[in-house]
């Protein structure tokens, strides 16, 4: 398993501000410094990282500058983080022509991994028929990532219509798309991690860790997760790809993930390319 390292501790999670009048701009967006952030997870000892689409879409006229950059700090990009509202009919092409776009721009740059968030909650309340239209939308989603040789995985999330476990139920039998679990959110969402992990680890070919406890999002080890108990699972079903730590926000983005790849030495089979 290799290890990875989300850049939106530095700076926070945003959103693009024209994304509210234009669909096509509705990127997540962390405001802090991307090429800080490559450095720090470099110097911390992970090999890869995972990027908001809208901080990737910032460089899509300095391909070049992005490369290098990479380059620079011997990383990997492994994924890039996007998402939509997907079950509104009247605005599902323009998301679908911004996600093409994201995964287009992440493949030129050697991505492996669309990495797929959302779920509109309606107003007065989630349909039952919003399920099978996520599902619908997230099987068009598949078919873009396969165009530009992209692993495509759904990650459930807090403020979404997929962050409670019986949620997670309905949706996986409507949908092709691939599970990215992202351990804390899934037991903030009323889940268990370990439980999520064992039942859809034939569809899991990505993973984001991040602790929890109180309410708060935490280094690894700082929590009450059972990583342990995760690790073994994934190991049971061979499973030999990424792991990304995520952790939204933190006082010191890099002693953060300090503290997390530390906490990750204790397993043997971790970070084994």
């Amino acid at each position: 398993m290799k290890l990875g390292y989300q850049t939106n501790t530095w700076g926070g999670v945003v959103g693009h501000p024209a994304g509210v009048t234009s669909v096509k701009d509705s990127y997540y967006l962390a405001y802090g410094s991307t090429e800080e952030a490559l450095k720090d997870i470099s110097e911390a000892g992970y090999d890869g990282f995972e990027i908001f689409d809208g901080n990737l879409m910032e460089y899509k006229d300095k391909k070049d500058e992005f490369l290098k950059l990479m380059n620079e700090h011997s990383l990997t990009l492994v994924g890039v983080y996007t998402g939509g509202n997907f079950i509104f009919p009247d605005i599902l092409e323009e998301e679908l022509i911004k996600i093409e776009s994201v995964a287009s721009f992440a493949s030129e740059v050697g991505a492996e991994h669309l990495v797929i968030g959302g779920g509109a909650v309606r107003a007065n309340g989630i349909l039952e028929s919003d399920y099978t239209a996520l599902g619908n939308a997230l099987n068009k989603v598949v078919e873009i990532a396969e165009k530009y040789h992209l692993v495509a995985s759904y990650h459930p999330h807090l403020g979404t219509n997929v962050q409670a476990p019986e949620q997670l139920d309905k949706l996986m039998p409507l949908t092709k798309i691939n599970l990215c679990p992202d351990t804390a959110h899934i037991e903030a969402g009323g889940g268990d991690p370990v439980a999520v992990i064992r039942k859809y680890v034939d569809r899991i070919k990505y993973v984001h860790f991040k602790d929890y406890a109180n309410g708060d999002f935490l280094p690894l080890g700082e929590g009450h997760q059972k990583f342990d108990e995760m690790v073994k699972a994934l190991e049971a079903a061979n499973y030999d790809g990424w792991i990304t730590v995520e952790l939204d926000s933190y006082p010191d983005p890099k002693q953060g993930a300090k503290i997390s790849r530390s906490y990750l030495n204790q397993f043997d089979k971790v970070n084994q390319a």
